[in-house]
């Protein structure tokens, strides 16, 4: 599941400049992979404590390696241990909890100790940690080895996996996410996830991870004011959920049972605020709400005396959107701004994570016109996202809207192109005075030229004067 949840990808800090970094790392390796249970390679050499300069390196060469072991690890659920040597003095300066295991008050003298509860590979991240003073995290067991670090108490370790797992946060992952940082009581990933829930709650809400989550998490979700959904797609995902249940639950995934697993948790979906087409076309036949309380709120979409309801009849909040204006002021010109199937482009960078929901564009400056818009987002060259979508402009010098299907996640320090290709037979108003750099609350943007721009835009004037995001 992790492998599905986050791009694979290793955080590893800059490696030793020594000489000896080489035969370290083959040390590693070799231990890591092979669980070297013969101490040969070191005892090979009657002096091989020489070969390495610091005790970093020389402690490096101890980890996963039977040489002076004093006691071992059983790790992993029955069927699948590993059994991990240990050196505890290492230890014990590593973790608080081995120290207490080893040399406090009621320590035991164990040879062998078995730790069920850990996945091998996710143990043998955290002593290499504490043997070689190296972070090696991949998606796959990041979330286990945050488990490991928590349970004996590596402080630096759990903040790598936290903050590895917030570089890899993204809609897909964001409700799982959410609910292992409830888990883990890391709020600060909490508050991460629901940025990226309430931005992009749409896709979140689509995505398989969501239907993985248990359901105090499912509940805090449905009962989110901030979520910027359609509560047709909040009751579809909450129904998906409810069938993923009850496999786990070993039932029949029938509608009464999905209804038995959602439990009072349906009551947080609000229903009435839908549009009555996506009622009547959707929730009411459904057949997971009873019948008298289909009756109950067609009564309350159409009748003047309404029905008391136990669904909320309050829309949500939802995000408001931001605009990020980079044009001091605007003009129009005879001949300026000329719309020929070229491309007006601007690159830009954040300094903090935000969701970009649309552009806001110029208009006609000779009267009211439309115009079909082709805006595109990229990262790198490689297109996040595009539309064709048209707009109607009242020849004022206004920005007009253009909205992404979905809001699109910008990760800070990194330089996006947004591009637009109009189609309209009208001039348009143009942007002047641009700025390098616009503050907006506590975001601040920064603007460049881009190459992909043929038709004139840029820092200093054209068109794209808006960004329209969510932070």
């Amino acid at each position: 599941m992790a492998a599905e949840l986050f791009p694979t990808k290793k955080l590893v800090p800059p490696a030793s400049t020594s000489s000896s970094t080489t035969s370290i790392q083959q040390y590693q390796q070799q231990n890591l992979t092979n669980n070297n249970t013969s101490s040969s390679t070191a005892q090979g050499c009657c002096n091989w404590q020489g070969l390495y300069p610091t005790i970093r390196e020389r402690n490096s060469v101890m980890f996963n390696n039977e040489m002076m072991a004093d006691v071992h690890f059983v790790v992993g659920p029955p069927g699948g241990t590993q059994r991990v040597p240990g050196h505890k003095y290492v230890l014990a300066v590593g973790s608080s909890v081995f120290h207490a295991m080893f040399y406090g008050e009621l320590a035991e003298d164990q040879d062998e100790i078995r730790i069920p509860d850990v996945e091998p590979p996710s143990f043998l991240a955290m002593l290499k940690y504490i043997y070689c003073d190296e972070i090696d995290l991949c998606a796959d067991t990041v979330l286990a080895t945050l488990y490991a670090a928590k349970k004996y108490i590596v402080p630096h370790l759990a903040r790598a996996c936290v903050n590895f797992l917030e570089t890899s946060l993204s809609a897909k992952n964001a409700c799982v996410l959410l609910s292992q940082s409830c888990l883990f009581e890391e709020p600060d990933l909490t508050q991460r996830c629901w940025e990226v829930i309430d931005a992009q709650a749409e896709l979140a809400l689509r995505s398989e991870g969501f239907c993985d989550i248990d359901t105090q998490t499912l509940e805090s979700i449905l009962r989110r004011e901030t979520l910027n959904a359609k509560e047709m797609v909040v009751f579809e995902a909450a129904l998906n959920w409810a069938e993923a249940e009850c496999q786990r639950q070993d039932l029949s995934p029938t509608i009464e049972n999905k209804r038995l697993v959602l439990g009072k948790a349906i009551y947080l979906i609000r229903i009435p605020t839908m549009a009555l087409e996506d009622f009547a076309n959707g929730a009411a036949q459904s057949g997971v709400l009873t019948l008298n309380e289909t009756n109950d709120i067609f009564l309350w979409y159409t009748a003047a005396k309404k029905p008391e309801l136990l669904f909320c009849t309050k829309p949500r909040k939802g995000l408001a959107p931001q605009r990020c204006h980079r044009f001091q002021s605007c003009a129009y010109r005879s001949n300026q701004w000329r719309y020929r199937g070229r491309c007006d482009s601007i690159q830009f960078a954040v300094d903090k994570r935000v969701f970009i929901a649309g552009f806001g564009l110029y208009g006609s400056s000779c009267g009211s016109a439309e115009y079909s818009a082709k805006i595109e987002l990229k990262r790198q060259g490689v297109p996040m996202a595009q539309r064709i979508i048209k707009y109607f402009s009242d020849g004022s010098s206004s920005t007009f809207p253009v909205w992404f299907e979905y809001p699109v996640q910008i990760e800070p320090d990194t330089f996006y192109t947004a591009s637009v290709v109009l189609d309209g037979n009208e001039l348009s108003y143009f942007g002047q005075e641009g700025m390098t750099e616009v503050q907006c609350g506590k975001v601040t943007f920064q603007f460049q030229c881009s190459s992909d721009s043929t038709n004139g835009t840029g820092v200093q004037g054209g068109q794209i004067p808006e960004l329209i995001f969510y932070a």
